[in-house]
């Protein structure tokens, strides 16, 4: 991509409350020029960690020192303000030459986007019957895939005993509803959230069969010691015609590498991943293993019109990932606003950058935090 060089002069980091369990992180930027861009940090339940790392690291990078290398990964939040810091240069960048973000990279501006609907977050009835509510609303909104994450009572300690199957069976039938509200045909993803262990991760494999998924996402913890399990459940999958899905938190390209045996999808986060570079990068060293790049996508409108500019740059892009219907704040926090959903695919904002900003009246309402620093 071609150097943008024009310092950094200003930093401001909001961190958004948005429901009584969300809260959305925004790091906007000034530079030097006038140029501003934004870029999304949201780190759910870490923004403490989110913010000490903040404190220590922007001003350093406002003087001049370098962003930490990505050959080995920096810790999460400071990984998350790297991104965000990269994501808004861009954005400031393609803003400054009056294109949008995709063209810039590359892309095609005139690029449907494929979405699936991760339902989880709006589902607050978490019967089975609440899920399956929450499916049908996603059809009615059009789309032809969704995702969940069903297994609330189940945590790596369980046993395969009586109290495992019990929890894991509470998950089953979530996930029996969501089928049976979306069809044979749709496909139905299911998010584990690393909940399993090793003794009950060959159950999951076993109890998932009757209901068709496209993908499971994350079953157990992502460690290196976890590779060879990973890719034996992938085999096992794989026969059944259903993928294994993960790294969702994970930043670098080499850090993605170190499992290409073990997924056969993977899933790096705007927020996370490194910058805009880094995600063109890894899904390109992806796509050369023959690993689709389905990017994570769960919070707020920023990372998602992060996300649409850079799928329609990405090799070995599949679909990208939308959290539905939260809250009404996901569509009226970005000016002029997102475009919508329309057959479960959408249009690349339009615009230069990124193609929104932030609406800076409900920002500085919403706001539980507001930190500034200049260069």
């Amino acid at each position: 991509m071609r150097v943008f060089d024009d310092p950094i002069s200003q930093v401001r980091l909001s961190i958004a409350r948005i429901t009584d369990k969300t809260l959305w992180s925004f790091l906007e930027i000034r530079c030097a020029s006038g140029a501003e861009g934004v870029g999304e940090a949201s780190l759910a339940g870490r923004e403490r960690a989110l913010l000490d790392a903040a404190v220590e690291n922007l001003p350093r990078w406002l003087a001049g020192e370098p962003l930490p290398g990505l050959d080995t990964p920096p810790p999460l939040p400071v990984a998350a303000l790297r991104t965000a810091l990269d994501v808004a240069r861009c954005d400031a960048a393609a803003r400054a030459e009056g294109v949008g973000l995709a063209s810039r990279l590359g892309g095609d501006a005139a690029a449907r986007i494929p979405l699936y609907a991760n339902i989880n977050r709006r589902t607050r009835d978490r019967s089975p019957a609440g899920f399956g509510a929450s499916a049908a609303h996603a059809i009615a909104r059009g789309f032809q895939a969704v995702k969940i994450a069903p297994f609330d009572e189940v945590g790596p300690a369980l046993r395969d005993d009586a109290e495992g199957r019990k929890a894991l069976d509470a998950g089953i039938a979530r996930i029996a509803a969501v089928r049976e509200a979306l069809g044979p045909d749709r496909r139905l993803m299911v998010d584990c959230h690393w909940r399993f262990g090793e003794a009950m991760s060959a159950r999951l494999v076993e109890a998932i069969r009757p209901f068709g998924l496209y993908w499971l996402e994350c079953p157990v913890v992502e460690e290196p010691r976890q590779i060879p399990a990973l890719a034996a459940m992938r085999k096992t999958l794989n026969a059944r015609g259903t993928l294994l899905a993960g790294l969702e938190e994970f930043t670098g390209a080499p850090a993605f590498l170190a499992y290409a045996d073990a997924y056969d999808v993977m899933m790096p986060d705007m927020k996370y991943v490194g910058g805009v570079d880094e995600m063109l990068r890894t899904a390109e060293r992806l796509a050369e293993r023959g690993i689709a790049v389905s990017p994570h996508n769960p919070t707020g409108p920023i990372c998602h019109a992060a996300s649409l500019q850079l799928c329609a740059a990405l090799p070995g892009f599949s679909m990208l990932e939308m959290q539905l219907d939260e809250t009404p704040l996901f569509w009226s926090l970005a000016e002029p606003g997102l475009p919508p959903v329309d057959g479960g695919s959408s249009a690349l904002p339009a615009g230069a950058g990124l193609g929104v900003t932030l609406d800076q009246q409900a920002i500085g309402e919403l706001s539980t935090v507001d930190l500034r620093f200049s260069a």
